[in-house]
């Protein structure tokens, strides 16, 4: 059994999760009886901690809001984890998070052991971040949270929504899942107003309390709420949809398409297939030449005919460019030495 002192800091540890916890769980992780979990919830207390306490079959305990935070309670690994990703924060999406990231770091590293802070310092040091292309509009932290929170809750969220137009609307949904990318956040939502599911980017959300009521979870549209938002984005929200065979092997191919850019699986160990879509078969053409690799078209048999097209149009202006120009062909057909219009004769 743990001492005194070592249990409470467990027990506090414990509490630092969001969820609430019976006496009885408490009571048998720390292998102690249910009396002895409401002692040290009130030495927790009287040492300046908010635990709250609901009564009942179904109640629990819970750490609350309070003007002083608890003790961090990490262990060596995972504050190597917390600091690398506090380092490598910067530049992913979200406002304001380099400036804020670097802040926690530095208080992070204040009270890290000399053994962690050298394994920080070193991975600090040494890694460069490598960001791909522009970056994307910035969320604001304070609404990534709000939507964090309402998922957590089970309370309905009023917000307005911006299409890619500017078209504002007004929406109201039961939050289930924040998705992020690489480069944006999204919101899988159960939609009341279309009876529908629906993702939304976060950075074209502006919540509009207040909130609620409260709801019972719904079966999430996916077991893969990753792989949905994915299709959803690259491929179902296109006009013109395919499925290309792409004759590298899969691990080569996610090295440069991105999941907002299509959906990748294996089709062996040299090929693999990407489902994606386009505004139009012609701007499919383009968007699956510029990825770089050989292809073959598994579906639809109109894109087939979409590329031969563009065979033909390049071939003709491959045709003339090796052409001499207009005027070097007049120029040509003059006898050497014969002036500009005049006759050889």
């Amino acid at each position: 059994m743990l001492d005194t002192s070592a249990r409470l800091l467990r027990l506090l540890s414990l509490l630092q999760a969001h969820r609430e916890w019976s006496g009885a769980d408490l009571a048998d992780r720390l292998g102690v009886t249910p009396r002895t979990i409401r002692r040290d919830v009130d030495r927790l207390r009287e040492l300046g901690y908010p635990v709250n306490a609901s009564p009942g079959t179904g109640g629990g305990y819970q750490l609350g809001a309070g003007a002083e935070l608890p003790p961090l309670l990490l262990d060596d690994d995972e504050a190597v984890a917390v600091a690398v990703g506090l380092r490598t924060a910067a530049g992913h999406g979200i406002e304001g998070i380099g400036e804020t990231s670097v802040r926690a770091l530095a208080k992070l590293e204040q009270v890290l052991p000399n053994r962690l802070r050298r394994r920080v310092g070193a991975l600090n040091a040494f890694t460069v971040p490598m960001l791909r292309g522009p970056q994307p509009s910035a969320v604001d932290p304070a609404v990534l949270t709000e939507l964090a929170h309402l998922c957590r809750d089970g309370e309905r969220l009023r917000f307005e929504y911006r299409d890619h137009e500017g078209a504002a609307t007004r929406r109201s949904v039961e939050p289930h899942r924040l998705v992020c990318s690489e480069r944006r956040w999204y919101l899988v939502a159960w939609d009341l107003d279309r009876e529908a599911w629906r993702t939304f980017r976060v950075d074209r959300v502006t919540p509009k309390p207040p909130h609620g009521p409260r709801f019972t979870p719904r079966t999430p549209p996916a077991e893969d709420l990753a792989a949905y938002v994915s299709r959803g984005v690259s491929t179902r929200a296109y006009a013109s949809q395919a499925v290309i065979r792409l004759l590298v092997p899969l691990e080569v191919a996610a090295e440069s398409i991105s999941p907002t850019a299509g959906q990748l699986e294996a089709a062996g160990p040299d090929s693999c297939l990407l489902r994606t879509g386009a505004g139009s078969l012609d701007v499919m053409v383009i968007h699956v030449m510029l990825m770089g690799f050989e292809f073959e078209v598994v579906e639809p048999a109109e894109l087939v005919e979409t590329i031969r097209a563009a065979h033909g149009l390049l071939t003709r202006c491959l045709a003339r460019a090796a052409e001499p120009p207009t005027h070097a062909r007049d120029g040509a057909d003059r006898t050497p030495g014969t002036p500009s219009g005049s006759s050889a004769g």
